[in-house]
């Protein structure tokens, strides 16, 4: 990670908090439990708009950069899942638009809303494909400006009309952001995309489809059914409880988010395209413990900052959001766990270790509505971040012996012959 990268997280972590005080004091915990509910939406489509082809262009990239032909032959798949995933997202999203409505926002008001969004999944799907390249490029000032900028005007969007419309305004600004960064993406990378994407050269070849079916398993369960899980969650704490409840978990969760969306970026950018190379658990083991002794510790140190100014954060970006004080213990110490997950199941992402991912992640998924929906009726919206801390222990120790024995057979293997 360069001092660029560094200057980008600290901006877009001081825009945030400005954001989310303007949001928290004119919408209230309802409508921050809203725009949460919107953003899940978001998310999924984000995966299913390319069918969740993303980490396998950031593998396939990293290992093909010089095989013109390769990767010619990736993005004939990886288009042909895009015009795929783009088409039934919207369709469904369009005709199912009322009953979207009415369970996630509470009346049919915002029918036209979701009608809106089901026509961006193709925008959605290219983003997803052309940060992939970024990505496998190793590009990191490039992914840094665009991200930047992205960011930039999606807040200043949001802001405008957040003054001019409220709160549908807010969400409209939501599902407008994706073709913003769309607009980046081409202004600061097209010359290059250009060049390394021939156009010409696409075709319906499939030969890559197989490898990248295994990454769409991976997203659906790591993106779209977490989101779903979230969204079923803040539905019951509402109806179990009452939206302000829903709120202030909607809010822990996006103050989270902020700062995991930086540390994910950093590994993402980093962690796959080095473990892609990475073949003997010797080596694996170096890599990790670099980590966990230059990056996480950071990571460590902020969210230890985080919780010990709380009550200092709440005022200044939650002000009257008084639930939210017990929720910060939970929070982030399931975070750090599994940031330190997280670097070692990024493993399962670079040697494409399908089963071994899918397995760990409904257990990890499983172990979370489960605690969370019993926990819920104890100890209110806590529970839920109660739930995300056990999840994340447990799961630590699941991924170090999934890991564990994916090296352990890989020597046996090289032994054997």
């Amino acid at each position: 990670m360069t001092s660029f990268n560094a200057v980008v997280i600290v901006i877009r972590l001081v825009i945030s908090f400005f954001i989310m005080r303007f949001l928290a004091v004119t919408l209230g915990e309802a409508g921050i439990a809203k725009i949460g509910s919107l953003r899940n939406v978001v998310q999924i489509l984000t995966s299913t708009s390319s069918l969740g082809t993303f980490n396998g262009i950031v593998k396939y990239v990293s290992e093909n950069e010089q095989d013109q032909n390769r990767i010619s032959k990736l993005f004939s798949a990886v288009f042909i899942f895009g015009v795929i995933g783009s088409v039934l997202s919207g369709a469904i999203l369009f005709f199912s638009a009322t009953y979207l409505s009415v369970n996630l926002f509470g009346d049919d008001s915002y029918v036209t809303l979701i009608r809106c969004l089901a026509f961006l999944p193709p925008i959605i799907g290219l983003n997803r494909i052309f940060y992939g390249v970024i990505n496998g490029l190793s590009d990191y000032k490039k992914y840094a400006k665009i991200e930047l900028v992205s960011y930039l005007f999606s807040a200043a969007l949001l802001l405008i009309f957040l003054y001019s419309f409220s709160l549908k305004g807010v969400l409209f600004s939501i599902i407008l952001t994706p073709i913003l960064s769309f607009a980046v993406i081409l202004m600061f990378f097209y010359k290059r995309l250009r060049s390394y994407i021939h156009l010409n050269e696409l075709s319906f070849d499939l030969s890559f489809a197989k490898p990248l079916l295994a990454f769409t398993l991976m997203s659906f369960i790591s993106s779209v059914l977490i989101n779903y899980i979230e969204l079923d969650i803040r539905t019951t704490i509402t109806n179990r409880i009452n939206i302000s409840e829903a709120g202030y978990w909607t809010a822990i969760n996006y103050l989270s988010k902020n700062y995991m969306v930086f540390s994910s970026s950093i590994f993402t950018l980093y962690v796959i395209p080095k473990f892609a190379k990475i073949h003997t658990g010797v080596a694996f083991k170096k890599e990790v413990f670099h980590i966990y002794k230059t990056i996480l510790p950071l990571f460590g140190l902020g969210m230890l900052l985080v919780y010990l100014f709380r009550n200092v954060i709440i005022q200044l970006v939650f002000p009257g959001f008084d639930g939210l004080e017990p929720l910060f213990k939970w929070q982030l110490l399931g975070d750090f766990v599994r940031l330190a997950t997280l670097v070692i199941s990024y493993q399962f992402l670079a040697k494409k270790m399908v089963w071994s991912f899918v397995v760990t992640e409904l257990i990890s998924l499983g172990l979370f509505y489960g605690l969370s929906k019993y926990l819920v009726d104890i100890y209110g919206a806590e529970g839920v971040v109660m739930a995300h801390f056990y999840r994340y222990a447990i799961y630590f120790f699941i991924v170090i012996f999934a890991v564990w024995n994916y090296f352990k057979n890989q020597d046996k293997k090289q032994k054997d012959a």
